[in-house]
């Protein structure tokens, strides 16, 4: 485990994108993990890591999509054994 858990301002914007109706379903599958993961230790699975960096490479992306997808990745497990 990483022992990292979603920040109260991830998991803000986390919440911002989930609400947002022109939000695609990568950035909100991105900030549903982010969110998920704000009150425990679980990590975020590889389709939601994939769907996180699609986020961060989207240029109509708004910063809070990007701040959770972030996040989200930030707490994906290490490929490092």
């Amino acid at each position: 485990m990483t022992g990292r858990k979603t920040s109260p301002s991830a998991a803000s914007s986390a919440a911002r994108t989930l609400n947002n109706p022109r939000a695609t379903g990568a950035e909100k599958s991105a900030a549903g993990s982010a969110l998920a993961q704000s009150g425990n230790n679980k990590q975020t699975s590889a389709r939601a890591a994939s769907a996180a960096a699609k986020t961060l490479t989207d240029p109509r992306a708004t910063r809070a999509e990007k701040a959770a997808a972030g996040s989200a990745l930030a707490q994906r497990p290490s490929r490092r054994g």
